[in-house]
């Protein structure tokens, strides 16, 4: 338990060791875009239920890329908010869920040809939600915590219709390493909070229990006075750790605008 507390705590202080990498990364360009999407969802947690339910999603989520002072590396801040209301193979039971997680990641920037550009990089990230059940009495709620780090690579690609430049963009995560909430097997959250029963309840997590696969693609079509942007988002998460099973997929699209700063 304390070496996962421990554990936990490097997780949240990477994050500022991220933004300190460099002492030169001062920003000199912003790409900033915020969109909204709707989608499919399916979500299994054994704590709850035995079954897969399923359903539709919306999110939020906003995205800002920050080009550094070298010009070789840029940085990546996302904030996602996404809520989703599926049923049971017998559609007679809701689950209802809301989630919200950050993620920073540095990349280091590739140029492949004139008109595409490669991006290998890392990132951690953090995430809080909960997934509500209306059928349960004792046990409705089952939380979803955790902070991780892992790898990411980001392609561009520019296309030329007509004379506007058209951005392609492709880019993945997994992390390898990290902690997550996970109470015992029939442990209530009252036995938790109210008794104050907190052994065992972090957990260290890689890929022999947790798999979390994230993938975007977007495209940025130039406008009169805007940037109109489309996006695809797959996002799929899976843990299985103290005879407990989660899996959480979704399929987003989404669209949104994007707009371009110079820092100074």
């Amino acid at each position: 338990m304390k070496k996962a507390i421990v554990y936990l705590c490097l997780c949240f202080i990477s994050c500022p060791l991220f933004a300190q990498f460099n002492s030169e990364d001062i920003p000199q360009g912003m790409n900033e875009g915020t969109l909204a999407g709707f989608g499919a969802s399916q979500v299994k947690d054994t704590y709850l239920s035995p079954f897969t339910y399923t359903g539709w999603g919306a999110r939020i989520f906003n995205e800002r890329m920050t080009m550094l002072r070298d010009m070789h590396f840029s940085r990546q801040q996302t904030i996602s908010v996404d809520i989703t209301s599926t049923r049971n193979p017998a559609e007679n039971l809701n689950d209802f869920g809301a989630f919200a997680d950050y993620s920073l990641a540095y990349h280091y920037r590739i140029p492949l040809g004139a008109n595409s550009r490669l991006l290998p990089g890392a990132f951690v990230h953090l995430m809080g939600g909960f997934i509500y059940n209306t059928r349960n009495g004792n046990n409705p709620l089952s939380a979803k915590v955790d902070a991780d780090m892992g790898f990411s690579v980001i392609l561009f690609h520019t296309l030329r219709v007509g004379k506007y430049p058209v951005i392609l963009r492709y880019q993945g995560e997994i992390p390898f390493a990290g902690v997550f909430f996970s109470p015992p097997y029939k442990s209530s959250y009252y036995e938790i909070f109210n008794e104050g029963n907190t052994s065992n309840i972090i957990t260290l997590n890689s890929f022999h229990n947790k798999l979390s696969l994230k993938n975007y693609i977007s495209l940025d079509i130039p406008m009169n006075s805007a940037t109109l942007r489309l996006g695809y988002l797959c996002k799929f998460y899976a843990s299985d750790e103290k005879f407990l099973e989660t899996r959480i997929l979704s399929n987003t699209f989404m669209i949104g605008l994007v707009k371009n700063f110079v820092l100074r």
